[in-house]
């Protein structure tokens, strides 16, 4: 790309061509075990230009935890058929815009579901519900084991006549860190068949959680019946997040933080003075290595996670961060840099969900001819 067409720094690269890589081969490796797919746009905010690639893919479903994203994405592909699903569980106060800007929601709670029927009665609608069951990640969900209020919630829904009671799911790993496997995606198997015997119902979707799921289909034990996942961290990053890992084939190479150097300087490693608490409010603890070459980046804690950024260049060692400012140690580098030179680095989840949220961090994006 041509520099002089570049937005002022700081800015994250956008690599088109990996995401599409990405998206592709999930889509392959699900369609070869029967699941459809819902591709979250949470972590880039529905970037508009993502979201068009999404769309010109064979993703059967946009997710997102925003209704603000979704309606973003309505107004990015207004002619759009692929159904947005809500991710986070609905607010009472959010029921009017949950059935505006979504075709299916996550649920659990009885109320709120009530209160999501008499919002699409009133717009007209008919809103899909994915009852959510908790099998032991303590997120959101009824028990696994409290069958009597599964059914009640279940029927709540079935008889409800502007909703449908599209499918049961599960979340994992995203807080207490269990990785799915036969047994507990066994029993929302077994859960959706009980429920279709107890409804008489066709209850189509049985939606397995997010990317930590993807490995079981590649090992084959994927339980059969589990026929939708919602994929967001492997379709951006790459990442296997049950395993911690890269993906089996897919890139890494997707996003890039780029920040310039306005301060270069040799200055003691330790600071002189009487010590008391950083800006926010953190005592911290300095050893002496002597005088080091440090760099300040115009990017602080406001914009990302100081210390989960990877540096491109591996000899650069990140220090800290203040509000707007990121501290570097370029004592041990090949590189000559110069005061103005960008830094490079490689985003995980965390810091590529703050850099898209930050107003302060722009974006360019990378085609096949870059």
């Amino acid at each position: 790309m041509n520099p002089s067409k570049l937005p002022p720094l700081p800015r994250v690269a956008v690599n088109l061509p990996a995401l599409r890589h990405n998206l592709e081969s999930l889509l392959s490796l699900c369609s070869s075990g029967g699941i459809e797919v819902a591709i979250v746009t949470k972590v880039v905010c529905a970037d508009p230009q993502i979201v068009r690639l999404i769309e010109e893919s064979g993703a059967h479903y946009y997710a997102d935890s925003r209704w603000e994203n979704l309606r973003s994405i309505s107004k990015t592909v207004p002619q759009s058929i692929k159904p947005k699903i809500l991710l986070r569980l609905s607010g009472a106060s959010q029921v009017e815009e949950v059935v505006r800007y979504s075709q299916a929601s996550l649920e659990s709670e009885a109320q709120t579901i009530a209160a999501l029927g008499a919002e699409a009665e009133r717009q007209n609608k008919i809103h899909k519900i994915i009852l959510m069951i908790d099998l032991g990640d303590l997120r959101e969900g009824i028990y696994s084991t409290e069958r009597q209020r599964i059914l009640e919630t279940a029927t709540l829904v079935a008889r409800h006549p502007h909703l449908e009671l599209w499918g049961v799911g599960v979340n994992l790993t995203c807080y207490g860190s269990i990785i799915p496997d036969e047994d507990n995606l066994g029993e929302l198997v077994e859960i959706a068949h009980w429920l279709r015997r107890e409804l008489s119902l066709p209850i189509p979707v049985v939606s397995g959680g997010n990317s930590s799921s993807l490995f079981l289909i590649s090992e084959g034990r994927m339980p059969s019946g589990v026929n939708h996942l919602r994929l967001g961290e492997s379709f951006t990053l790459g990442n296997d997040t049950a395993n911690c890992c890269l993906f089996p084939g897919l890139r890494e190479d997707t996003f890039t933080l780029e920040a310039e150097i306005v301060e270069l300087q040799t200055k003691p490693s330790k600071p002189r003075g009487k010590s008391g608490a950083n800006a926010f409010g953190e005592k911290v603890e300095y050893v002496d290595r002597g005088l080091q070459r440090r760099a300040i980046l115009a990017l602080g804690r406001q914009d990302i996670n100081a210390e989960n950024l990877i540096p491109l260049d591996p000899q650069i060692e990140i220090l800290g961060a203040s509000s707007d400012h990121l501290l570097l140690n370029l004592s041990a580098c090949q590189i000559p840099y110069q005061l103005g030179d960008v830094i490079r680095f490689r985003l995980d989840y965390g810091n590529l969900l703050r850099t898209f949220t930050s107003p302060y961090i722009n974006r360019y994006y990378l085609s096949e001819e870059d």
